[in-house]
């Protein structure tokens, strides 16, 4: 076994999955690090949600074998799922506060009764609605986001995955939603996948990529790739030495103006690979 594999928290292997005569995955294979936050790029219905669901066990696939936090056999993989948060939509009963939503869900997933009352206020804090007391029902799009993610990390899960967890937020909140995910990474430990169609958020976001396409992972790519995608080196002079700096560049017949590595976005990357451009 290699030292990337016996870091990996996630993997799957030529995972395939149909319906009926549908075939929305034909081989995946990926594989998430301990302390990665994990892209999973593609446009809607490339399998980016399957994909979750086969991880997660809403769904069994049909070929192939995944693996949690180096499950081996099919009770560790039962066993190893509950290591995992997701947030995958905000299903809520509207009536009650956020809080007592979450109480709900506490129990649900057997957080003991004497810590439901600490961890939901830790979690509501993280989420940004420790002051907020009104029904979910008067909550904005948002705010049942937050919530969203607050479910998810309840209990402080070692891996959290988020589908689509910007979709629909205005700038402020999706930044927001960024930093979130940064700081369960960074302060909490956590393992993210992080699932968008804005790639330009995404790759803001997290610092590995999966580019899903008909069905595969077409490419597995980092923000070091992006980096050394184009090499190309500018120079960058003050106003007061810019003529000197001509003269002298002329004489060389070199004609920079601006010094440093222009960054391929993953925009770029991910239209290059898979063709087509951005509407």
């Amino acid at each position: 076994m290699s030292n990337t594999d016996t870091q990996a928290v996630i993997r799957l292997d030529g995972v395939e999955k149909s319906y009926g005569k549908h075939h929305v995955l034909k081989g995946v294979t990926m594989q998430v690090n301990k302390g990665d936050i994990y892209g999973l790029v593609g446009k809607n219905g490339a399998g980016k949600t399957t994909i979750f669901k086969m991880i997660l066990g809403l769904s069994e696939f049909t070929t192939g074998s995944v693996s949690i936090a180096g499950s081996t056999t099919k009770k560790e993989l039962y066993t190893n799922r509950g290591k995992i948060g997701f947030f995958v939509g905000s299903n809520f009963y509207n009536y009650l506060t956020g809080k007592a939503n979450l109480e709900y869900y506490a129990r649900a997933k057997g957080i003991p009764r004497n810590e439901i009352k600490d961890e939901i206020s830790r979690v509501l804090e993280l989420v940004g609605l420790q002051d907020v007391k009104q029904p979910v029902k008067g909550y904005s799009l948002g705010m049942k986001q937050r919530l969203g993610i607050g479910n998810a990390i309840l209990g402080n899960p070692e891996i959290l995955i988020l589908d689509e967890p910007t979709n629909g937020l205005d700038p402020q909140g999706i930044a927001d939603i960024r930093h979130m995910v940064r700081r369960f990474r960074d302060e909490y430990g956590m393992t993210v996948i992080v699932s968008s169609h804005i790639l330009g958020e995404l790759e803001n976001t997290a610092d590995r990529f999966g580019i899903v396409h008909n069905g595969v992972i077409a490419k597995e790519i980092t923000q070091e790739d992006l980096s050394l995608k184009r090499p190309e080196i500018e120079l960058s002079v003050s106003m007061d030495d810019l003529e000197k700096a001509r003269q002298v560049l002329s004489q060389s017949g070199i004609n920079i103006l601006k010094e440093g590595k222009e960054k391929v976005t993953l925009e770029d990357y991910y239209f290059e690979l898979i063709g087509g451009e951005a509407d």
